[in-house]
């Protein structure tokens, strides 16, 4: 019976540990959606190539204000915006992405290539990965699961490419006197929170070991 009631709870501990997957969850990315990416990329950042390829040097954490995974999946695999996004529809007809997404339980999704570009920050697609978190709303706050998977996450970027940055969707404008902001539209800006202060912290701390710069003033 000891035996027994130690081999489970050895289970146990070995399925706590385990480190998370990622699960591919692919959005639309055919033709056109290529090349409304190269189309924004020329026209706001007068970046002019064959592929949508990026030279990832930042990741941007973010929340989707949604509160579930087939809703806020929903907002970003169609190929063109919706026409009730007013605020950024007239700057592209390429609708928002992201490069992954996390599910309130922690489950890590790719929604398309990690070194392609993603609609997500203004100025600064062309460098960046963005994670978007489901949820994030007074109802539906983000989680301590998905806490760990964006640190696990952004661990796995960081070995895996030359990543400068971290920040939170909010402070992208911070970027605008920096070298990597091409943003050519000087009106085009959208004010943001995301992902909170508190939870971008706590994923700042959990990294800071891996040397990231800190974001501008």
């Amino acid at each position: 019976m000891k035996t027994k009631l130690y081999f489970l709870l050895l289970l146990g501990i070995i399925s706590c540990n385990k480190e998370p997957k990622i699960i591919d969850k692919p959005i639309e990315f055919g033709e056109l959606r290529e090349q409304l990416t190269l189309d924004y990329m020329k026209s706001h950042y007068g970046i002019v190539q064959d592929s949508p390829i990026i030279d990832p040097k930042m990741i941007v954490i973010h929340w989707t204000a949604i509160p579930t995974l087939e809703n806020s999946f929903k907002a970003f695999v169609n190929t063109k915006i919706g026409s009730h996004r007013t605020k950024i529809n007239t700057a592209s007809q390429l609708n928002v992405s992201s490069q992954f997404m996390i599910d309130l339980d922690g489950t890590i999704y790719r929604l398309m290539p990690e070194n392609y570009m993603a609609r997500h920050v203004i100025g600064l697609n062309h460098c960046a990965i963005g994670i978007e978190n489901v949820g994030g709303t007074t109802d539906i706050p983000l989680t301590e699961k998905q806490l760990k998977a964006n640190i696990w996450l952004v661990k796995y970027l960081k070995n895996k490419y030359d990543i400068d940055y971290v920040i939170g969707h909010y402070e992208y404008t911070n970027f605008e006197n920096h070298k990597l902001w091409l943003e050519k539209d000087k009106g085009y800006r959208t004010k943001k929170t995301d992902p909170g202060k508190d939870f971008l912290f706590k994923v700042k701390n959990a990294t800071k070991d891996l040397g990231f710069k800190e974001t501008p003033n």
